[in-house]
């Protein structure tokens, strides 16, 4: 099997009767959907996905404002949890065979000891495949730069946790993030190939493929290699640029009818809301350059 082509929809906040047709407009085969169980229509969502032929590749858990698995409150914890077993009952539900599991993102001090803190995400990751199992779905723990978390970084660490959760816990790789904290993307790639079930694509800024430095040639190929044919998860997040040079006129997320919890999350990605041109540009680019190489992978060159 090849690798297939997907995205998320939590870089511009907007309806999904807008994005998923987006998705189907540029060729996408998928969305991994960023999970607002409460907040999902799932009879809506699915007639939207069949009728643009959309498949839900899986679920990205926001651990966003108050979500936190390692907080030194157990009542923060235990919400927590709970909202990552809806995240996953709602990944099932709309066919989708993962959930992307980050930090808290912007969370960059602990609360505990290392010793409570590692401690608490096991347990509590380990009850969560234990219901993903039975769902017929695969937590993906992915590592973020040490500029979005403190606890998980890198590829090893990532790996650490899955083997310790146990039962089919998996990884999801980000290049973006890999080009920043590994010393060798290859040799982490490597590591993890048993257990790479997701993998997050944007360039060495964030921008989309094409918009910078990243050998996509070369990362196909060794995706590839190691025979991995799961999804390419577009996740571009441009930085807001307000100098006289800028042309992405990003706004503010605060300039948005969003909630806080949504406006730290674009905040703490360092960008904003962006316009609706731009996104759709930047949607059509990485299609364009991904399945390039998708192909050329695929056909071995």
């Amino acid at each position: 099997m090849t690798m297939r082509l997907s995205m998320h929809n939590w870089m511009r906040p907007e309806p999904l009767e807008v994005t998923v047709p987006r998705l189907a407009r540029y060729g996408y085969d998928a969305i991994e959907i960023s999970a607002d169980p409460h907040g999902t229509d799932l009879p809506t969502v699915r007639r939207l996905l069949a009728e643009h032929d959309i498949s839900c590749a899986g679920g990205l858990a926001l651990f966003m404002g108050g979500r936190d698995l390692v907080h030194e409150d157990s009542f923060i914890r235990q919400a927590s949890l709970a909202y990552l077993m809806e995240t996953i009952d709602l990944t099932a539900e709309l066919g989708g065979t993962f959930v992307t599991v980050p930090c808290t993102v912007g969370k960059l001090v602990p609360m505990a000891d290392a010793a409570s803190e590692w401690g608490w995400y096991v347990t509590a990751l380990r009850r969560a495949q234990d219901h993903a199992g039975d769902r017929g779905v695969r937590l993906a723990i992915e590592p973020l730069t040490r500029y979005e978390t403190y606890l998980i970084n890198r590829a090893d660490q990532a790996l650490r946790l899955a083997e310790e959760v146990g039962d089919g816990c998996g990884v999801c790789l980000d290049i973006f993030h890999m080009n920043i904290e590994e010393a060798d993307w290859r040799s982490a790639i490597r590591s993890c190939a048993d257990r790479l079930v997701n993998f997050h694509v944007a360039e060495n800024n964030r921008l989309p493929p094409g918009s910078g430095a990243i050998d996509w040639a070369a990362l196909l190929a060794e995706l590839a290699a190691v025979g991995y044919d799961g999804h390419l998860s577009v996740e571009f997040m441009p930085a807001i640029d307000r100098t006289p040079v800028s042309d992405r006129q990003i706004a503010d997320a605060a300039d948005e009818p969003l909630s806080q919890g949504m406006i730290k999350w674009l905040r703490d990605h360092a960008s904003g809301v962006l316009p609706e041109r731009l996104y759709e540009d930047y949607t059509a680019q990485s299609a364009r350059i991904l399945r390039h190489h998708i192909a050329q992978a695929g056909s071995g060159n």
